[in-house]
């Protein structure tokens, strides 16, 4: 693979960029502490905005790593910051990425993380030059499976009690992914 760490990128709406200290109000106000948001994610509801800087400093010390990708999801017409996206794991024998991503609750249905993700395949097969990219959802989260079809990702298995939600509650899991083969 051919990492290039967290490169800003953009859509027609959007803007991906690394996320900075001055992002913990909007993060933590926006996304971070709204437990209907974390409702199906595998990290807990910030209780207050000290977790989310401790959050934001971990990412910013990592951003010297070219293997750390980790993205504000940012409206390019009013600047705000709506959400991350990132990859959650890496499989370099492989060549194999891992996304995940969540999404401020006044932004949902709105076609913004399908968008996401959509510069984000393209970027790890065209730039990064993975050959398999693959991301997940509490099988109670349906919209974010629709993300993944809209991206062409297939379904490939669901795990029962896969993983533990935010409230700390065993879920199952439906995997899905894309090939650069089918890309």
């Amino acid at each position: 693979m051919n990492h290039l760490g967290t490169t800003q990128l953009q859509t027609n709406r959007l803007l991906l960029r690394r996320l900075s200290l001055d992002d913990a109000a909007s993060m933590f106000n926006n996304w971070a502490s709204d437990p209907c948001v974390t409702k199906h994610l595998t990290w807990p509801t910030h209780k207050n905005i000290d977790v989310t800087i401790t959050i934001l400093k971990e990412w910013v010390d990592n951003y010297k790593y070219n293997n750390f990708y980790q993205w504000g999801i940012v409206l390019k017409e009013s600047n705000e910051l709506i959400g991350s996206i990132s990859v959650v794991s890496i499989d370099e024998n492989n060549k194999e990425v891992e996304i995940g991503y969540c999404l401020s609750r006044a932004w949902w249905n709105k076609g913004i993380t399908t968008e996401a993700l959509a510069k984000l395949i393209q970027f790890f097969f065209e730039e990064v030059k993975v050959d398999k990219i693959v991301a997940k959802h509490d099988i109670n989260n349906p919209a974010s499976g629709k993300v993944m079809i809209k991206n062409n990702m297939k379904h490939e298995k669901t795990l029962r009690n896969a993983a533990t939600t935010s409230n700390n509650e065993l879920c199952d899991v439906a995997y899905y992914s894309i090939l650069k083969s089918n890309y």
